[in-house]
C-alpha cells in the first residue's frame, strides 16, 4: 500500500532506538450548529496520508522502535447499521487497510500501556489532551510530529502524483465544459452547476475547496464565494475551482469574457497576466525560490501596465515602492496536495517577507523535485486598494488616475496552472485553453 511507504518515510525521521509512539486521531462526523445535519465526511489530511482510512472515528498508533502500525476501528452496533448501512467485519477492515495490528477503539489505553512508550508524539494540543486523558502518566510531545509529517508531505510519491494527475485530468474537462457553455444572462451558480456536474460525472465527488465562480466586478474579489449574481454581456467570468481524487486536489483558474470575445482593454490586460504566467512557468525548476518567481511576475505586470498607460515612471522605483501590489495583492502560488493550500510552504525558521503582496505568498523556499505547486498571477482593479492609493502622494505619482478611474469596474483576471517539479524542470498538469485565440475559438 502507498500509505505503508508514507509511514516508513515518517518513521525514518525518528530515532528507531527509542521506545516512543506516534499517535494520530482521525476525524469525526461534523454537524451543523448542534443539529443532526451532517456535513459530508472528509478525513483529516495527515491521518489519511498515513493510514488511507477515509472513515470517521478511527485512531492510529505507530511504534517507532518496531515500525509496527496499530489501527483502532470504532465498534459499530446494530443501530449504526440501521441508519448508515452494513457494518464492516474485522476481516474486511484488515483487508482494506492492512495494519500490522487491528484493534477496536476501546483498546487504545491497554495497547499503549503494553507498548510502554517513553514519549508519545501528537500533532497538536487537542490530540495530546486526548492521550493525557487516557493516562496522565504518559509523556506527550507536540512539537516534532507536525514538522515531520509536513516534511514528508512536501515531496509527493508516485502514488500521490498519479492521483493528482487524475484530479487535474477531470478538472481540465470540467473547466473546458464551462468555457463552452457560458453565456451572458446565466447566473454564476448555473456555471458552477455545469462544473460540478462534469466533476461528478467522472467520479470525483469532493470539492477540493469552495470554488470561485465570479462574473463582472465579483472577479476582483479574491475569495468570492457567493456565486449568485447574473453574468452580463461584456463581463469577465473568473472560475477558480477543482475537486479531489482520493483526497488529492486540483486547483485551476481561468478568466474569459462571458460573450466569448475579448474587448480591447480585456485583451491587453489579459495578455499581461498570461505573459506573467507563461514566463513564471518557464523559469520553474529545482533550486528556484518561489519569492524570486513572484517578484519576476510582479515586474512583468508593471511593465505591461506601464505600456498601456495604467502606471507610469521607472519600473525599478515602482518595484521598490510596491506599486505592483495595488494590482496583484496575493501570492504567486502555493503547494498542492492533500490540501489545496498544502503544508510545507514555510519550513521552520523561515518567516514571511513583510512586504505588500508578497507577504501573502504561501511558499517561501527553493523548489525540489516531487513538489507540486500552483502558478497564478493576476491583475485586479480593486477600489478598496486603488482609491486610497490615488489619494496617497507617494503612490499616486506612479498612477494614471484617469485610466484607473475608467477601469474601476473592470473586475479582475487570474490564470492558474498546476505543476509537478521534475528533476530538470516541470510537468504542467493543466490543459485548459488560456491563449486568447484558443479561448475565443472554443467559445465561438
Amino acid at each position: 500500500m502507498s500509505t505503508k511507504l508514507h509511514r516508513e518515510k515518517l518513521l525514518s525521521l525518528f530515532d528507531d532506538n527509542q521506545d516512543g509512539l506516534i499517535y494520530l486521531k482521525g476525524a469525526e462526523i461534523m454537524y451543523r450548529y448542534g443539529t443532526d445535519f451532517e456535513f459530508p465526511f472528509r478525513q483529516e489530511s495527515n491521518f489519511w496520508y498515513l493510514t488511507g482510512v477515509n472513515e470517521p472515528e478511527y485512531h492510529a498508533v505507530l511504534d517507532i522502535k518496531s515500525g509496527e502500525y496499530h489501527l483502532f476501528a470504532p465498534k459499530r452496533d446494530a443501530q449504526f447499521a440501521v441508519w448508515h448501512g452494513k457494518i464492516k467485519s474485522r476481516d474486511q477492515i484488515q483487508e482494506e487497510y492492512q495494519p500490522d495490528h487491528l484493534h477496536y477503539t476501546n483498546d487504545i489505553l491497554s495497547v499503549m500501556k503494553k507498548l510502554k512508550p517513553s514519549v508519545i508524539y501528537c500533532l497538536d494540543e487537542e490530540q495530546a489532551e486526548f492521550v493525557e486523558d487516557l493516562n496522565r502518566d504518559f509523556t506527550v510531545e507536540t512539537d516534532t510530529l507536525q514538522d515531520a509529517i509536513t516534511y514528508c508531505r512536501c515531496i509527493k510519491t508516485d502514488y500521490e502524483l498519479t492521483r493528482m494527475r487524475e484530479a487535474a485530468h477531470v478538472n481540465n474537462i470540467a473547466h473546458l465544459e464551462v468555457m463552452k457553455s457560458i453565456k451572458p444572462g446565466m447566473y454564476e451558480y448555473e456555471a458552477k452547476a455545469i462544473f460540478d456536474y462534469h466533476q461528478k460525472k467522472h467520479g470525483l465527488l469532493q470539492p477540493a475547496y469552495t470554488g470561485i465562480h465570479a462574473g463582472g466586478t465579483n472577479s476582483a474579489i479574491l475569495h468570492y464565494v457567493d456565486n449568485n449574481q447574473q453574468i452580463n454581456d461584456g463581463d469577465f467570468y473568473l472560475i477558480d475551482a477543482g475537486y479531489e481524487c482520493e483526497g488529492y486536489a486540483s486547483d485551476v483558474t481561468r478568466t474569459y469574457p462571458a460573450n466569448g470575445r475579448f474587448s480591447g482593454d480585456q485583451a491587453v490586460i489579459y495578455q499581461i497576466v498570461l505573459d506573467a504566467l507563461n514566463k513564471s512557468i518557464e523559469n520553474v525548476k529545482p533550486g528556484v525560490k518561489m519569492e524570486d518567481l513572484h517578484l519576476g511576475a510582479c515586474r512583468i505586470i508593471l511593465h505591461g501596465l506601464k505600456e498601456i498607460g495604467v502606471v507610469k515612471g521607472d519600473i525599478d522605483e515602482m518595484m521598490e515602492n510596491n506599486i505592483f501590489a495595488l494590482f496583484f495583492p496575493h501570492g504567486l502560488g502555493h503547494f498542492l496536495g492533500l490540501d489545496t493550500h498544502d503544508v510545507g510552504g514555510y519550513p521552520k525558521g523561515v518567516e514571511r517577507i513583510d512586504r505588500p503582496g508578497i507577504k501573502f505568498l504561501r511558499v517561501r523556499r527553493e523548489l525540489m523535485p516531487g513538489m507540486v505547486i500552483t502558478i497564478e498571477p493576476g491583475i485586479y482593479f480593486i477600489p478598496a486598494l486603488l482609491k486610497p492609493a490615488l489619494e496617497n502622494a507617494d503612490q499616486a505619482k506612479y498612477l494614471n488616475a484617469d485610466k484607473i478611474e475608467a477601469l474601476m469596474d473592470f473586475g479582475g483576471i487570474r490564470i492558474e496552472d498546476n505543476l509537478i517539479i521534475t528533476e530538470d524542470g516541470y510537468e504542467n498538469m493543466t490543459d485548459v485553453p488560456k491563449e486568447i485565440k484558443e479561448i475565443e475559438e472554443v467559445m465561438k
